[in-house]
């Protein structure tokens, strides 16, 4: 007998998390289905939370005590000689911030089990099909029961392997960039002087990032030493590819854990199937250059749940759907290709490579809108999505917290609301007051401008009288 559901979420890392979150937030009926047992990994690979990340996560509410519970880091050193300053950024969170993933999933399923959302631990999907009207789901539970549900939409963020990618036929081109890094989670005798220490010499690459709990995790690769995943491994290794890297191992000792991994880089053609979406690993894996993989996966939950939410409760029509596949499908391409030019740059040894990425280091140093965009790239506030011919300049781009008479923008995005910020008095939300605040600017900026639910410009005008205004918010908010 078959349970019918708005949406379905498959995978309950980062990005499941946000969206399902979202989603019930909105009053969205939401079932968040996980094959691992109900804990929360402290085995996680990622340790950085970027701007735009922290921006998304403060419109929720989330960001302040994820920056008590991390570290900031406002420089990067790479290659040994580019420096990015992070000081600058035109962003409340003007730094990176240090954390491991676990710390943000704790956050995010907490405030995903106070907002309803119903999840099924121990549950696996073994089947999908789809018509006109909704998706079939099969599951088997951990006691071996198996189950269908019946559901508006499905949505995939169940990583690399995904079972819903697989369900729906759609290939994940690339390829394997390196083999055999290895991971360490160890505490060390001697404490690193910089919060994040990384450097490559030669054939060897090191990461070194501190948990918080006095552990410390390693991501290390020495070129010369390719072999496969289920290769033995022994803290004898890590310590030496450390040193090969950055010159000493900081006395490491008592691994908790250890292992191997290959670094894909790989894209579906599609984040989209009929009534099937993909999200974060499911659909777009890179090198962990760059501290994007997690960061980018938030940001395409982001993007999709406010437009979820709007279609499923008839505010919209579903050819808004179609936008998720335009504007995020870009932006993984573009990570793709910094996450990989980092490492390959990091890893050059050919002099003609070497030549490049002196060139290439000098460049940004002393070309300021060269550096700002490769900036704007890594922490995500340079992106903008496609706006409508003859579309206001503003239409598409990223909104930074500006303050408003109220208050400040990302506390009146919460909520999952549009805000529309006008220069005079504009009455009120009227009946869409769970799904629009009126605000006005503190400043004397003439502008009107109506901003998405993930803070993105929806619509603009310099100048607007009452009717333009009412068609712009009935023509986004519904």
């Amino acid at each position: 007998m078959q349970t019918q559901h708005s949406v379905i979420v498959v995978g309950a890392g980062p990005a499941g998390l946000l969206l399902a979150g979202d989603l019930a937030t909105a009053g969205v009926p939401v079932t968040l289905l996980e094959k691992r047992p109900h804990k929360i990994s402290n085995l996680s690979r990622a340790f950085v939370l970027h701007a735009r990340t922290l921006e998304q996560l403060d419109a929720r509410g989330l960001a302040d005590g994820l920056e008590k519970a991390g570290r900031p880091l406002d420089s990067l050193r790479l290659f040994g000689r580019l420096s990015i300053e992070l000081g600058t950024l035109p962003s409340r969170y003007n730094h990176l911030l240090v954390i491991p993933q676990y710390e943000v999933e704790k956050a995010l399923e907490q405030r995903a089990v106070e907002a309803g959302v119903e999840f099924r631990h121990e549950t696996e999907l073994t089947g999908l099909t789809q018509d006109a009207g909704g998706v079939t789901v099969q599951i088997r539970t951990g006691g071996g029961e198996t189950e269908s549900l019946r559901a508006e939409y499905v949505v995939g963020t169940d990583g690399m392997r995904s079972a819903v990618r697989e369900a729906i036929g759609l290939p994940f081109p690339g390829h394997s960039v390196i083999r055999s890094v290895v991971l360490a989670d160890v505490r060390l005798a001697e404490q690193p002087e910089n919060l994040l220490t990384v450097n490559a010499v030669g054939d060897a690459f090191a990461f070194v990032a501190p948990f918080g709990d006095g552990y410390h995790r390693v991501i290390a690769w020495n070129r010369a030493h390719d072999v496969p995943d289920s290769e033995p491994l022994d803290l004898d290794e890590v310590k030496e590819v450390t040193r090969l890297a950055l010159g000493r191992d900081f006395g490491m000792h008592d691994a908790r854990w250890m292992s191997r991994f290959h670094s894909d880089e790989r894209q579906a053609p599609a984040y989209r199937v009929g009534r099937v979406f993909l999200a974060g690993d499911a659909a777009h894996v890179h090198t962990p250059a760059g501290g994007q993989g997690m960061n980018t996966g938030l940001q395409d939950s982001a993007n999709l749940s406010w437009k979820l939410a709007a279609v499923v409760q008839g505010h919209a029509a579903p050819a808004l759907l179609d936008s998720y596949q335009a504007e995020r499908h870009p932006v993984g391409k573009a990570v793709l290709r910094s996450s990989g030019g980092i490492v390959r740059l990091a890893m050059a040894k050919r002099p003609w490579t070497l030549a490049l990425r002196a060139a290439l280091t000098t460049f940004l140093n002393t070309v300021g809108p060269a550096r700002r965009k490769a900036v704007g790239g890594i922490t995500g506030i340079g992106y903008r999505y496609p706006a409508p011919r003859g579309a206001h300049r503003l239409t598409g781009t990223r909104v930074p917290d500006v303050a408003l008479e109220s208050g400040r923008l990302y506390e009146a995005l919460r909520g999952g609301r549009f805000v529309l910020i006008t220069p005079e008095p504009y009455g009120t939300a009227g009946g869409r007051k769970d799904r629009l605040a009126v605000e006005r600017w503190a400043s004397d900026r003439r502008t009107t401008v109506l901003v998405r639910p993930d803070g993105y410009v929806a619509w603009a005008a310099d100048s607007a009288d009452g009717a333009a205004i009412e068609a712009a918010v009935a023509a986004h908010v519904g």
